[in-house]
């Protein structure tokens, strides 16, 4: 329903999508898979690439149990643009504020050094948000406390609103290039 409010848990990488394009943005860094990660020099390049997938069971249950979701899209391959518009009635869209969450260091490097826009980004990659939650704007409090509740809970932001416009858009995408 218009008004109903995008909330976005936060991923722990990659997700296992967009390997094409991170193979080919690797290649044209010169780096190796086993090279230092230029974002974290705790760990290699690889091992950083394959961050295992967060998993939002645990987190995420409480509130499907007191009724708190109306939708849910796990952002995979096709990033927001192909993933949201599948848990919605045809007639409806949403606006993603990509300014109200930090891109990860791993997507900010993919993005420079791969020379990709925001917006393909944004069609690829889950560019740091793994699950966006669609909750009544009368219960977006409640959800959120309930998903930040467990000690291990992935960050949770507001990042859009259902609108009755068909499609994805994707607001203050010029955030990420900074």
């Amino acid at each position: 329903m218009p008004g109903d409010v995008l909330l976005g848990i936060a991923s722990s990488g990659l997700h296992s999508n967009g390997f094409s394009l991170v193979r080919k943005v690797i290649a044209l860094t010169g780096l190796s898979y086993s090279s230092s990660c230029p974002w974290d020099e705790h760990k290699s390049l690889a091992l950083n690439l394959l961050e295992p997938t967060r998993i939002y069971v645990k987190q995420v249950l409480p509130a499907a149990r007191e009724g708190l979701l109306k939708g849910m899209s796990h952002i995979t391959g096709g990033g927001f643009t192909e993933n949201i518009p599948r848990v919605l009635p045809k007639e409806m869209g949403v606006w993603i504020d990509a300014s109200a969450w930090q891109l990860p260091p791993v997507f900010r490097f993919l993005m420079q050094h791969g020379g990709i826009e925001p917006s393909e980004m944004a069609r690829t990659f889950n560019n740091g948000i793994g699950l966006v939650i669609i909750v009544g704007r009368e219960n977006v409090e409640r959800t959120m406390e309930v998903l930040q509740g467990p000690s291990d809970a992935a960050a949770v932001y507001r990042i859009g609103e259902v609108t009755d416009t068909t499609g994805v858009e994707m607001r203050n995408l010029e955030h990420w290039s900074r």
